[in-house]
């Protein structure tokens, strides 16, 4: 796609998902879930470790927001020292958006710190959850805490988790990139988001961009690739070399998830089962979906019956869409297949009841999904999003290789943000557009 000189340009990835038409999907995760024991303190230390790591996701459809900023005289900090950004003075609806033109360029203050000029960022469902104030109250627990690096309080907030864009500046531990290295990467959400010129990233969020798409093609990625990344490796157990040949049934296949899930286990040698509406079967077949579950002719719960138990569920729903499917994992004694959810109540719980009782309460009902898995024989995981630069690296090889591609629905203004927002709340982005 070409992008004429200086022009801030939005776009929105084909990935809505419509069973879950209706409902946006978060995630948060409780790593190695299955060593739990009840009546344990540790998991209890556990849940409050999260709160340093962990943040939300949203596993149903994208827009992909492109800020291609090529004017030199606009882009360098050391000149102007301020740069366009959207943010949020509190929480609410699209209203609360707003665009300034003089916003200070952060500065870094980590030594692992990255100074990036963003060529493209993205705006996922998260962003309109976050824009509510979704996950508000452990996201401020966290940017209260001195280790971690926010750049900046609560508001006014920029929203956006995905870029990719060029290395401006580097902390003075930073060993793996330089200024002008092409990158791509995500922030975490306690920190400053990426709907604007630059944005601090830190060295181990991101990894050089893949060399044969475009930044607008790259920003795309990202945020999906590790939330899939953590859901199957440090959430769900798993490895590359273990999936070969892995039967893997992933819920919502045209969204975001679903899309990048889908052709990263088929580079990795598994058989692939989805679910999705009639108007997005050719897209995942294109992707590489073995079996296709077209949920508006078929009936979902009896076509999976008919087929032959998987070892992998990749939920993006929740147990009460979908808490049925664990009967159509295998079984075992060591627990070996995976049900592994990417919505479940851990930051609704906090801020609903506050970080002590939230965290209680996460605690509890981690423990009956842990339990109910183990009476089934099933190994039950939450999941969530967590930045991964080792794991970029790898997909930017793949993307390289042509086992991954981009999928780009429109392209919108960057003045045109809050449509672009509104765009993703309706849900119904589909395809490939430009």
């Amino acid at each position: 796609m070409d992008v004429l000189h200086n022009k801030q340009v939005l776009c929105v990835e084909a990935i809505n998902v419509p069973l879950a038409a209706r409902g946006v999907d978060y995630s948060l995760t409780l790593p190695h879930v299955s060593y739990l024991r009840v009546g344990s303190l540790y998991p209890l230390q556990l849940l409050f470790q999260c709160l340093q790591k962990f943040h939300p996701s949203s596993t149903v459809r994208q827009i992909r927001l492109h800020i291609k900023s090529y004017s030199t005289n606009s882009t360098d900090p050391n000149k102007k020292g301020t740069m366009r950004a959207w943010q949020i003075h509190q929480y609410g609806g699209n209203e609360e958006l707003t665009l300034s033109d003089s916003v200070t360029i952060p500065k870094i203050k980590d030594p692992r710190g990255i100074l990036i000029n963003i060529h493209a960022a993205s705006i996922n469902p998260i962003d309109c959850h976050m824009r509510a104030g979704y996950g508000s109250t452990a996201m401020n627990a966290i940017r209260q805490k001195t280790i971690f690096p926010t750049n900046g309080g609560e508001f006014p907030l920029i929203l956006g988790r995905d870029f990719s864009g060029e290395v401006v500046e580097t902390g003075r531990d930073v060993r793996k990139f330089q200024r002008g290295d092409e990158v791509w990467g995500t922030v975490f959400a306690s920190k400053q988001g990426c709907l604007a010129d630059y944005t601090i990233a830190q060295e181990h969020e991101i990894s050089l961009k893949p060399s044969i798409i475009t930044h607008t093609s790259a920003s795309s990625i990202p945020y999906v690739a590790c939330t899939v990344s953590a859901a199957f490796t440090e959430f769900g157990g798993l490895r590359e070399n273990s999936l070969k040949d892995k039967r893997v049934l992933i819920y919502g296949g045209s969204g975001g998830i679903g899309t990048f899930a889908i052709q990263l286990m088929k580079a990795f040698g598994a058989e692939v089962a989805t679910i999705c509406s009639t108007d997005a079967v050719e897209l995942v077949t294109s992707l590489g979906a073995d079996v296709v579950i077209d949920y508006t002719k078929q009936d979902v719960r009896q076509e999976l019956a008919n087929m032959e138990k998987f070892d992998i569920i990749l939920d993006s729903f929740g147990k009460e869409k979908t808490g049925y499917s664990m009967e159509f994992l295998k079984s075992s004694k060591c627990n070996d297949s995976k049900y592994i959810t990417l919505k479940h109540p851990f930051l609704k719980n906090i801020d609903d009841y506050g970080i002590p009782v939230g965290l209680l309460r996460s605690l509890s009902d981690a423990a009956i999904d842990i339990s109910l898995g183990l009476r089934k024989g099933i190994s039950h995981r939450w999941a969530i999003y967590l930045p991964k630069g080792k794991a970029l690296e790898r997909y930017a090889k793949l993307v390289d290789d042509d086992q991954i591609i981009p999928v780009i629905d429109k392209v919108f203004q960057f003045e045109d943000v809050p449509s672009a927002f509104e765009k993703v709340e309706q849900g119904h982005a589909r395809g490939q557009s430009q």
